[in-house]
């Protein structure tokens, strides 16, 4: 498969996953082939949940020793990076759906926004881009794709399974097999906040985006009936907000919910092109098939 192919069924799948209609989306700011020649055929790649310089030359070895045609990050960098902050107007859609209306909800992302960028900008976005540049290794990330996959999949689950208490929901996230590699690391699903008892009601999944929402979206969507919160991170000053509406909240976990979302989106990639990539498993991702 050519990198260019493999980049727009990245896109296409993502697509079809994504909370907004699919005839407004035509590409993710924070997904891009970062350096390479879209041409290349690819078949051995590299994947980490992040990936940086001295990620890069662990990849040029792994080349040189037994060949490699591209390196994938998850989270984003260079231009794709500097970008982030754009992709979140996906989670005004989410939003809407939580039963808060289009309006109020345009006015919480449009300050998280802002926010986000002040702290996006004066980044050093082209560090790694620069590095694979140098290295002249195929680079590339796919964010929000990978992660409206994983976001679909918790949601389906939680409708399926339907728990009835944040111990059952706890339980249902611990049996998926990425979750289940990171309670081995002590990185598991956790409660923040409610007891296990508690009966979980009406769940908010905030697992895409490119990162965090509004602070001050939980106490309208406690207002509109939701009573748990599931989510891969929260922040100090997110944990204060949720904090003090009462909210149940759980944390799936940051890296198994990343990796979960890139396993699902290979998934489907490999099965739809019948081609298995070789993997090289780094920076926090494992590679765990669902398809024979």
């Amino acid at each position: 498969m050519k990198l260019s192919e493999f980049y727009k069924q990245v896109v296409s799948f993502g697509i079809e996953h994504d909370p907004r209609k699919r005839r407004a989306i035509k590409s993710y700011e924070d997904t891009a082939i970062l350096y390479g020649n879209p041409d290349t055929e690819i078949s051995r790649v590299m994947i980490g949940i992040d990936i940086d310089v001295a990620e890069l030359l662990l990849a040029d070895q792994i080349r040189k020793e037994e060949g490699l045609d591209l390196v994938i990050s998850h989270h984003p960098e260079g231009v794709a990076y500097a970008c982030l902050p754009q992709v979140m107007r996906l989670q005004i859609d989410i939003l809407v759906k939580a039963g808060i209306s289009r309006r109020v909800a345009e006015q919480l992302l449009q300050e998280r926004m802002r926010e986000v960028e002040r702290k996006v900008l004066p980044a050093n976005h082209m560090r790694a881009v620069d590095a694979a540049r140098l290295l002249d290794l195929p680079f590339m990330c796919v964010h929000t794709p990978a992660d409206n996959h994983v976001s679909y999949f918790i949601q389906k689950l939680i409708a399926t399974k339907r728990p009835h208490t944040i111990q059952d929901l706890i339980d249902i996230l611990r049996e998926i097999p990425e979750d289940k590699e990171a309670e081995r690391n002590g990185s598991g699903p956790r409660i923040f906040l409610g007891s296990p008892h508690r009966p979980v009601g009406k769940v908010f999944v905030e697992m895409t985006g490119g990162t965090e929402g509004s602070r001050e979206a939980y106490d309208k969507l406690n207002k509109r009936g939701i009573r748990t919160i599931v989510a891969m991170h929260l922040s100090e000053e997110h944990f204060k907000k949720v904090n003090d509406v009462s909210l149940n909240v759980i944390i799936a976990g940051h890296i198994s919910s990343d990796t979960l979302g890139l396993n699902l989106l290979l998934d489907r990639i490999e099965k739809k092109n019948s081609q298995r990539f070789t993997v090289y498993n780094c920076s926090g991702f494992r590679r765990i098939r669902r398809i024979d």
